[in-house]
């Protein structure tokens, strides 16, 4: 685990294709929508890689009687740093870590309840994206909104490389999806799309 890494927050549940995790508040340093997020199973020495899909806030039974009080500006402070609710954090599954080779593929397992996650630093974030492998399980995830979330990725892993780097990075993962999509060429021209904005961003 890099030195750097920045908890995230505890696995609350998890299966081998995604896990949901819970966080106290959100905070600035916690990943957005699209970021790179490594658990590590310390059992056997692997890691599970994933994207961070949704970002949920769920029903607080003390905020609704509070709310419509007119609470202070301290009120309102606390309970947004000292949630009573865990804000939850959805990641989908995109590869792993056995011994110093990084996969993508399922893991054979899951990480493990209360288990920390951790975002990942912009080294680990090239290494696991010096492959594209990771497209197919992007594109083919259900109940995710997977373009969107595969452009995000793109947008991270280009950041984590130096600038003079960038620019070749995207121009292969537009290559990779257009071997992937050629039969679906609507899909493809919106992701080309997305990618191009990438560019002219970074």
């Amino acid at each position: 685990m890099s030195t750097s890494s920045i908890p995230v927050g505890r696995i609350l549940q998890a299966s081998n294709q995604g896990f949901v995790v819970g966080c106290k508040a959100m905070q600035r340093e916690i990943p957005a929508f699209g970021s790179f997020v490594r658990a590590d199973i310390r059992s056997s020495g692997t890691a599970v890689y994933g994207l961070i899909y949704n970002v949920a806030l769920r029903d607080d039974e003390f905020v609704r009687h509070i709310v419509i009080a007119e609470p202070t500006e301290e009120v309102v402070r606390d309970q947004q740093e000292n949630r009573q609710v865990p804000i939850e954090v959805s990641v989908l599954t995109v590869g792993c870590r056995v011994g110093d080779r990084i996969l993508h593929c399922i893991p054979p397992q899951p990480p493990v309840t209360m288990d920390f996650l951790y975002q990942c630093p912009p080294e680990e974030i090239w290494a696991f994206t010096s492959r594209l492998d990771y497209f197919r399980l992007i594109l083919n995830a259900r109940d995710v909104p997977a373009d969107e979330l595969l452009a995000a990725s793109l947008g991270f892993a280009a950041a984590a490389r130096p600038s003079g780097e960038r620019d070749a990075f995207l121009l292969e993962a537009g290559r990779e999806l257009a071997r992937l999509l050629g039969s679906d060429l609507l899909r493809l021209d919106g992701l080309l799309r997305r990618i191009a904005q990438i560019r002219d961003v970074s």
